[in-house]
């Protein structure tokens, strides 16, 4: 049997201490009743002492005064039961009063320590503080103090004793109002603490303004003096802080700032009930001082709210203006400055992006990538001159304004940007080459122009370098042309897709020792209908920068899988043994490419090894998801190629670190095996690598018998090219005798 699990020792005083309270509010005042009210405070005061010392040391000086404000109290409670019981009359004022007026401030001061937020003293909360303490001041002492302060028939002594306790109770409503419309989460100790203390303002209203409440239920507010002990002690032994959550400075809620209205009405509120009343005495001196406090309050609390507004204004506009990560202006303050610079006078504008980035991101991760967009705008605000602008204007995107202050300083500026950018960029423990591409515009080409086009156009450059493989472009208006005939193109491509104008040519790769067809690579052909043949060339790189690659390589691969399905029905054995599709870098970066490829495999009834795919070292190398996907394909079967081996980034290390199964040895390669020279040395090296490693090496752009001899003598076993047959839709595959043996 499972025991109870026993309560934490805060909650079991909790309860306990709030039982005894009860109890005590059913017995007549005695010395039971006085025995019981005695455990309860002297209790509170040990677990208070004792949870201090164990649970919030950092605000133990607080938590002492509080003790002392108790134990203060705790002798005005001896006082009067030895007063009352011993049968004497008690009189008025008498020291037990004397202990609790002076009770009062110690609790309020260790309140207001416990609670307050961090921050200056002189904080919106106790301006909040001191204007309902003014606006209920200012009734206290309409309808309750200044009656008992005028009546010279009792003593000054009674007087002021009279009046301390609602002056007390003013205090303290002030210093609880607040924290009841704190706003945010509240922890447990800051709920008991607020409990105690609206219970204790509750106690001091009953005492000070119902008389006969207070004669007929005195018991139950007594026990509501011990249980607001037991709440105070309970939040000391609580192990969360009693301190509140830290609200945003000088917050003005709704309930707050209802209150807030509620207090300033309560002057005029006054004036009413007084005039109404008619031939009584008007406290004008105490209202018009009171109103004239409450003014400078008021002023000092929304003089302190407007300075935040306009604070947080200026913020705001820092955070649209700027970039976050690198500390840049972005692309709003750039265009800003842009329109001064060029009505200044002549002016560059330069947009450069990474064309290396992904690939950081991809390989190292975001941290990584992050760190260099900020070495890169270090670098980019380091090297410019006092008037020039720089920007981050997008994720790897920057602008750079170049002033052309004195002839040809602009070139100079932007010569000294390419420079900068050809050099490599520390990350962290890295070193990165970004490969940046520039575009840049003159805002004096063909006259002065907006600068929403001056950054079209150094964007219309930019691209222009990117596609023509170079760091830097300069704008001409042959550059809009060529990027309107690419957009034509771009919309042309959707238009075929969605026509069927496209189709798909197979070329033969061939076993040179027995000229035998081993497979066939798919490929792509548009035949437009105005336009007429579109070359790949063309059009493939349109594709791939506007997406439309990914439709397009689907279409290939699955048209080429359906008609290879095909031939192995048809022709059984003397099919080829697999077919080869080319995949773009775009299309391995789609998270969904392998189901994609898997689905295609089974609804043409082909198992894995039957595709495989062709992928440049270019698409690989910056690894991240393109890397992701092959292998993925590899692990279901399907055979990859790099296509274009030799001509990219990094080969040999691609061979160690993603699966190949075939080698495809550039054409630039075999063009010059035959030219002499050493020239054959790369393609005989390729094959020795690939029979060390186990691989297939397939020589492309075979055209001529003295070429296929060649490579069958270095020890190549496979080739392929316009010699053994060009891309065509329906090929023939009947064996044929190719001569190859020429030397």
């Amino acid at each position: 049997m499972t025991g109870l699990r026993r309560p934490p020792w805060w909650l079991a005083w909790l309860l306990g201490g709030t039982a005894a309270a009860a109890g005590y509010s059913l017995l007549p005042y005695a010395w039971p009743a006085v025995l019981i009210s005695s455990l309860v405070t002297v209790g509170s005061c040990a677990v208070m002492v004792v949870g201090a010392h164990r649970r919030h040391r950092a605000q133990r000086g607080a938590w002492l005064v509080f003790v002392a404000g108790v134990g203060t109290w705790f002798a005005g409670d001896l006082v009067y039961a030895t007063q009352q019981l011993s049968g004497r009359v008690v009189p008025f004022p008498s020291w037990a009063d004397g202990f609790y007026l002076g009770a009062y401030p110690l609790l309020m001061i260790a309140l207001f320590l416990l609670t307050r937020r961090r921050g200056p003293i002189w904080s919106g909360n106790l301006i909040d503080s001191a204007i309902v303490a003014i606006s209920v001041g200012i009734a206290y002492w309409t309808f309750v103090i200044e009656p008992i302060v005028v009546d010279s028939g009792v003593s000054p002594m009674t007087r002021a004793t009279t009046a301390g306790y609602p002056t007390m109770g003013v205090l303290l409503c002030a210093l609880l109002v607040p924290m009841l419309l704190r706003r945010g989460p509240r922890t447990a100790g800051m709920w008991l603490l607020t409990v105690g203390g609206v219970v204790i303002l509750a106690g001091n209203v009953v005492y000070t303004l119902l008389p006969d409440a207070m004669y007929a239920y005195g018991s139950y507010v007594y026990a509501g003096y011990l249980f607001a002990y037991v709440c105070w002690s309970a939040a000391a032994a609580h192990p969360a802080q009693a301190t509140a959550i830290a609200e945003e400075e000088e917050s003005l809620g709704w309930s707050r700032l209802l209150v807030l209205t509620a207090s300033m009405l309560l002057v005029p509120a006054i004036l009413l009930v007084q005039g109404e009343r008619g031939g009584g005495q008007m406290s004008w001196l105490a209202v018009g001082i009171g109103s004239m406090a409450l003014f400078v309050l008021v002023v000092t609390r929304m003089s302190g709210y407007i300075k935040r507004v306009h604070s947080q204004a200026r913020r705001l506009h820092d955070l649209a203006m700027r970039d976050d990560l690198t500390g840049l202006p972005n692309r709003r303050a750039f265009e800003e400055e842009a329109i001064r610079g060029v009505a200044a006078g002549p002016c560059r504008l330069v947009m450069i992006d990474l064309a290396g980035f992904k690939h950081v991101n991809d390989r190292l991760g975001r941290a990584a990538g992050d760190q260099a967009l900020a070495a890169v705008a270090g670098l980019l605000r380091a090297s410019l001159r006092e008037g020039d602008a720089v920007a981050r204007m997008g994720a790897d995107e920057f602008a750079v304004l170049v002033l052309d202050t004195r002839k040809d300083e602009g070139e100079t500026v932007v010569a000294r940007l390419v420079d900068l950018l050809r050099r490599p960029v520390v990350s962290g423990e890295h070193e990165l080459l970004l490969n940046a591409r520039l575009g840049v515009a003159d805002s004096e080409y063909c006259g002065a122009v907006p600068v929403p086009e001056l950054v079209r156009r150094a964007d219309t450059a930019r691209y222009a370098a990117k596609a023509a493989g170079s760091q830097l472009m300069i704008y001409t208006a042959e550059l809009d042309e060529s990027a309107d005939a690419a957009a034509q193109l771009g919309a042309d491509l959707r238009h075929s897709l969605d026509d069927g104008d496209f189709r798909v040519v197979y070329q033969p790769i061939v076993e040179l020792t027995t000229t035998r067809f081993e497979a066939v690579e798919a490929l792509v052909r548009w035949h437009h209908p105005v336009r007429g043949f579109v070359s790949p060339v063309d059009f493939i790189p349109v594709a791939e920068d506007n997406g439309l690659i990914v439709e397009l390589g689907e279409f290939v691969m699955r048209t080429s899988c359906h008609k290879f399905a095909g031939w192995r029905r048809d022709l059984g054995a003397a099919a080829p043994s697999y077919i080869s599709v080319n995949v773009s870098a775009r299309q391995l970066r789609e998270p969904e490419f392998p189901d994609v490829v898997a689905a295609i495999l089974a609804e043409c009834g082909l198992e894995p090894a039957a595709l495989l795919v062709e992928v440049t070292e270019t698409a690989l190398f910056g690894g991240g998801t393109a890397v992701h996907a092959v292998e993925t394909l590899h692990r279901t079967g399907v055979r990859i190629a790099l296509d274009d081996f030799g001509t990219g980034h990094s080969s040999l290390g691609l061979l160690r670190t993603v699966p190949v199964d075939v080698l495809k040895v550039d054409k630039s390669f075999v063009d010059e095996i035959i030219a002499g020279g050493g020239r054959a040395v790369i393609v005989d090296a390729l094959i020795h690598v690939s029979k060390g490693l186990g691989l297939r090496a397939v020589a492309e752009g075979v055209e001529t018998a003295e070429q296929a001899a060649y490579l069958r003598e270095l020890g190549y076993e496979y080739a392929q090219g316009y010699f053994f047959g060009k891309p065509v839709p329906e090929p023939d595959f009947t064996p044929r005798a190719l001569v190859v043996d020429q030397a």
